[in-house]
């Protein structure tokens, strides 16, 4: 049964229950109220059905693959039933493998360990840095930015074209942009990468938590996501997808439950013989209660339902865009334009504010927490703002006078947890900090703008 009620109207429903939705915080103007938690892209808060779950289970917690007894071989069945549970979550196929990593982050740079040689990356400059960097020690052809969806299937289909030698090759690609919320177009691109010998990952960070997202529909070689993104917290990830790499390659950490059998040599040293199954690179005692938290929450979102959650979240969506659209002084950051379809991530700049003053002042206000900055996405965000890497705004002054550049970015972002007030809340808030301005004096504190007091 949906875990979403309908509203009287029969067109919006419910909010998914959160942890922190009744937390109350301090108004540098006095009183207190609601906290209105706006940054989901960095971290969703937890679902209450993950957190009961978990709690369920902790009294039972155990070592898992590590013991013989009742706890121990329970917690070994709560982990592999979550691995499952991932997998059919996602959609793969009879032969994938799930990781549970720490994060997407973990994931990717676990890929990257694997390349086979001579191994060739292509990815565009508008990656999060935890799909743009950890292919570092491959041969890496960064792409720039696309300002269409058929422009980003083309420059990569030029790209991989051009590429010589024709050897083994990898595209990292993003499945929503955790800067503008812009969905990338992960099918054709998948199609363009196969067409041209090469594979393809998909950063789904910031997909997994608003879209479904099907290995095989998708035709992508390999997902990553992060729990902490997905309502699920504990620290955990999921690198699922091929496994004929990931058996090749040593792994990814060496040590217990990684290895099959250790024999000591004559010479002194050691003989290893690796796993082959996702235990491979999973050395360690596993973070059973982070795999345990994701699994709770993969059934949670499937249950609500896909049709409900994305319809819930595109009322959101309109309800800000529409808000920020009556201020003219705000700017909405875009790849694709204003049609293109989008998850709850929304960037903007605000005419002649320090971005980092706005979303402290948004904070101390009103109660109100969002993101500023470069959102660990630094070419794209100055892409999209045309802002000098050698320059950086200060708090206390506007950034930038009317007219000029923009150098950081303010993001909201919200999701299946979400109630209408806080988006409400939010428009109002831009609105009054743009007409009447600030109502406290602020300062800049260890490179953070911050309510000065005293």
């Amino acid at each position: 049964m949906s875990v979403f009620t309908v509203a009287a109207d029969q067109s919006v429903c419910a909010p998914l229950p959160v942890l922190g939705r009744d937390v109350t915080v301090p108004l540098v103007t006095g009183g207190e109220v609601t906290y209105a938690a706006l940054d989901y892209a960095a971290s969703a808060p937890a679902l209450q059905r993950v957190w009961d779950d978990v709690a369920g289970y902790a009294p039972y917690y155990g070592s898992v693959h590590r013991g013989a007894g009742y706890l121990s071989q329970l917690s070994t069945d709560l982990f592999e039933n979550a691995r499952r549970t991932v997998a059919e979550f996602l959609g793969c196929r009879p032969d994938d493998q799930v990781i549970f990593t720490r994060s997407t982050t973990d994931s990717l740079n676990l890929l990257a360990r694997t390349l086979p040689a001579d191994c060739q990356v292509f990815v565009f400059e508008t990656e999060h840095h935890a799909s743009l960097l950890p292919w570092q020690g491959a041969h890496v052809t960064c792409l720039d930015a696309p300002r269409t969806p058929q422009q980003a299937v083309a420059t990569l289909e030029r790209a991989l074209a051009e590429r010589e030698p024709c050897g083994p090759a990898l595209v990292c690609v993003t499945g929503a942009s955790n800067v503008t919320g812009e969905l990338w177009p992960v099918r054709e691109l998948a199609a363009a990468a196969h067409a041209h010998g090469a594979r393809i990952v998909l950063d789904a960070a910031q997909l997994a938590p608003h879209h479904p997202v099907g290995i095989r529909d998708l035709d992508v070689d390999w997902v990553a996501f992060s729990g902490h993104k997905l309502y699920a917290p504990f620290g955990s990830g999921v690198l699922a997808g091929r496994a004929d790499w990931l058996r090749a390659a040593e792994p990814y950490l060496a040590g217990g439950g990684a290895s099959r059998k250790v024999t000591r040599r004559q010479d002194g040293g050691v003989d290893v013989e690796w796993h082959e199954s996702a235990a491979r690179h999973e050395a360690g005692s596993p973070n059973v209660i982070g795999a345990y938290s994701i699994a709770s929450a993969c059934k949670a979102l499937t249950e609500a339902g896909w049709d409900t959650l994305v319809a819930r979240e595109q009322h959101l969506i309109t309800k800000v865009r529409e808000g920020l659209a009556e201020v003219p002084e705000v700017r909405i950051l875009s790849l694709f334009g204003d049609d293109a379809p989008r998850v709850g991530v929304i960037s903007f700049v605000v005419e002649g504010w320090n971005s980092s003053h706005f979303a402290a002042a948004l904070s101390a206000e009103y109660g109100i927490g969002v993101r500023d900055g470069l959102f660990c996405a630094h070419p794209l965000v100055r892409t999209l703002l045309g802002s000098d890497p050698q320059t950086q705004g200060e708090c206390g002054a506007p950034e930038a006078a009317p007219g000029e550049k923009s150098l950081n970015a303010i993001r909201v972002s919200f999701g299946a947890g979400t109630p209408d007030e806080h988006v409400d809340r939010f428009v109002t808030a831009v609105k009054e900090l743009v007409t009447e301005g600030a109502k406290w004096t602020y300062r800049t504190e260890e490179g953070r703008c911050v309510p000065a007091v005293g």
